[in-house]
């Protein structure tokens, strides 16, 4: 079984996306233990070819293009799946239609694009879907956020794409919601990456310290106000477990000693810290998510280190800074029974306030990730065998 897959990976100037390559890798492993061969659509398609063993391809392209350029890309890209085209003989959307001829089916891999906020991955998906259609290869849809801003012309690509797949998974009820609305039906289940590296045999680490996973945008909150509140929340927190602190960037650079993008902001609130912290260096997927869990709370403004922990039943701080970070955060933890989020510019008045609560039920936590387990890794299961029958 060979299949097209696409997600939003391929390491860039050395800065590693965790929770992107995190989906990728997930679907990699379930589809080969299955008997699935991957072949990748990626920004750095050596890269990813590297890390994971599979033939990769550039991506389509709609990068920098504006509305009117990325539907002229779309009808031409459609038109040359269907035999007649008047694009370049060097035109990567070559490569891309011929692997999808030669594949038996596509996987559109989990993620969070399809939403008005990033058009160009909206297009770049609904091309694939597209070309999927065109070729009469079965097309899957899987771990998907949507919108919650989808609007106008994103909105009917979205839909389009999804009606045309044999089946489609969404990760949070909100998402859900959206997908019915647009009279498709869709698989809720985990995130994608619920279960990536976790260990057959799994071992029960005694939960140690606090584990600080942010991301550089902070929304419209005052940077200055918030990294002093943040502060305050990780040393309160520090007091709460009596343990070390961590800090982990889930985008951050794989090597050099400046900090790049999540660590700049994780620095500017260390600096501000009253308690000693460590950093732990960016890493792989394998490494991000055993740290995760094994905590013994985590604080995060990112999605996937809480997709990480939940499962483990480490309990989970999600620091929100709009509609489209409280849904996943809200939706990755409610899977588990968690559902602590607070607004990120209040993440001190908000927050400390739920530490206590957190020491003193922390097995509650556990008993109810464990008592969930079985039902939602069986549920996962059973979803990649439906994924392999479709696409095979």
């Amino acid at each position: 079984m060979r299949v097209v897959a696409l997600g939003d990976v391929g390491v860039i100037d050395d800065m590693m996306h965790i929770g992107d390559e995190a989906m990728f890798q997930a679907a990699h492993d379930e589809l080969a233990a299955r008997g699935g061969n991957l072949v990748a659509v990626s920004s750095v398609p050596e890269e990813t070819a590297a890390r994971y063993g599979v033939d990769a391809l550039r991506r389509i392209g709609f990068d920098g293009l504006d509305r009117a350029a990325s539907e002229q890309r779309l009808d031409d890209v459609l038109a040359l799946a269907e035999g007649r085209s008047t694009l370049a003989a060097d035109d990567g959307a070559r490569a891309v239609v011929a692997a999808v001829a030669a594949a038996d089916g596509v996987l559109i891999a989990g993620g969070g694009n399809l939403a008005s906020t990033w058009p160009l991955h909206v297009y770049e998906r609904a091309a694939l879907a597209g070309i999927a259609a065109r070729l009469g290869r079965p097309l899957v849809v899987s771990g998907q956020t949507l919108g919650p801003d989808l609007r106008g012309r994103d909105r009917e690509l979205v839909a389009e794409l999804l009606r045309s797949a044999r089946l489609v998974g969404v990760r949070e009820s909100a998402s859900h919601l959206l997908v019915s609305d647009l009279g498709v039906d869709a698989r809720l289940g985990v995130d994608d990456a619920s279960f990536v590296t976790w260990p057959t045999q799994r071992a029960a680490p005694e939960p140690d310290g606090v584990l600080v996973s942010l991301s550089l945008s902070l929304g419209q909150a005052p940077r200055d106000e918030t990294v002093a509140r943040i502060a305050a929340l990780v040393d309160a927190a520090a007091d709460a477990t009596a343990g070390p602190v961590r800090f982990h960037a889930h985008f951050g650079q794989l090597t050099g000693a400046r900090p790049r993008g999540d660590a700049v902001l994780h620095e500017e609130v260390r600096a501000r810290m009253r308690t000693p912290s460590t950093v732990v260096p960016t890493g792989d997927v394998a490494g991000a998510a055993s740290l995760a869990r094994s905590a013994a709370l985590l604080i995060t403004g990112r999605y996937h280190p809480a997709v990480f922990a939940a499962p483990a039943g480490v309990p989970v701080l999600g620091l929100v800074t709009d509609d489209y970070t409280a849904v996943k955060q809200r939706g990755a933890l409610a899977h588990w029974g968690q559902e602590a989020t607070v607004p990120i510019s209040a993440a001190d008045v908000d927050g400390i306030p739920r530490l206590d609560w957190f020491v003193r039920h922390r097995e509650r936590i556990a008993a109810e990730a464990r008592t969930r387990l079985p039902a939602h890794r069986a549920a996962f299961d059973a979803w990649w065998d439906s994924v392999a029958a479709a696409l095979g």
